[in-house]
């Protein structure tokens, strides 16, 4: 499984980090894990075509964790250009049903994609789930942001990957990336400008020690918290912490 950080920022824009998302591959299976703006230009950039894209999660709907999705959908309707061989999954809240409903009321059939290339997988944010995509076995779980919001763990085999997508301090987080080999945090908070629902190192800390990730991958990064004092988490966990930067790739 191999995890390239397609965009490891927020929604300040900055030409060195796009806005949040994660392609993650096995074969020829890739699930995009959020698809912020810019994402799609990311995913052009690693090679890989938007006929490629097995399956999207969308933690939430904030703008900068959803908005390539519009053109996405465009795209699709481009029957010339986009020939996907498999069915497309889009994982959701089902709150999304809604959300998209909105879309449609403002752009009108173009971010409608032909029903037979998309399956949309709608789930509960108040209960575990859990089921198979691809190659995967997916487990979801709400987290503590908006009332849409999804943390997802994908395990392969013995191995397992962890996005938090955006979270404050909660059990929810905790439990989902318990024992993970990658867990993806964000870390949108600094020791100066904190919020409730997004993450800093004293949580971040909390969760490493109770949870027991192997490797920490920090990213959504606003400038005032994109130098993390790691020291703090450091002192109960010696796992490896890693910074994100945009194109990089974690062999999971």
């Amino acid at each position: 499984m191999r995890v390239t950080v397609l965009g490891s920022g927020t929604g300040w824009l900055r030409i060195e980090r796009r806005a949040p998302a994660y392609l993650v591959t096995y074969g020829d299976f890739h699930i995009l894990l959020d698809i912020g703006p810019g994402t799609l230009y990311q995913l052009l950039n690693t090679g890989l075509s938007l006929n490629d894209i097995s399956a999207i999660f969308i933690s939430h709907f904030h703008p900068d964790h959803v908005t390539d999705l519009i053109p996405f959908f465009f795209a699709t309707r481009y029957q010339l250009g986009y020939t996907p061989q498999t069915q497309v999954f889009v994982i959701a809240h089902k709150k999304f049903q809604e959300f998209h409903e909105a879309l449609k009321g403002a752009f009108g059939q173009w971010v409608s994609p032909p029903e037979h290339l998309f399956r949309f997988i709608l789930l509960p944010g108040d209960s575990f789930q859990s089921f198979d995509l691809g190659p995967f076995r997916v487990k979801t779980l709400g987290v503590n942001h908006n009332e849409e919001s999804l943390a997802i763990r994908l395990e392969l085999g013995e191995k397992s990957l962890i996005y938090s997508g955006d979270t404050g301090l909660c059990n929810e987080i905790i439990e989902l990336a318990r024992g993970g080999d990658l867990l993806i945090l964000e870390c949108a908070n600094s020791q100066e400008y904190k919020s409730p629902f997004h993450l800093g190192p004293e949580d971040i800390a909390e969760i490493a020690l109770k949870a027991k990730p192997k490797r920490i991958l920090l990213s959504h990064f606003y400038p005032h918290s994109e130098s993390p004092p790691i020291e703090l988490i450091q002192k109960v966990y010696d796992g490896e912490i890693i910074l994100a930067k945009d194109f990089q790739i974690i062999e999971i």
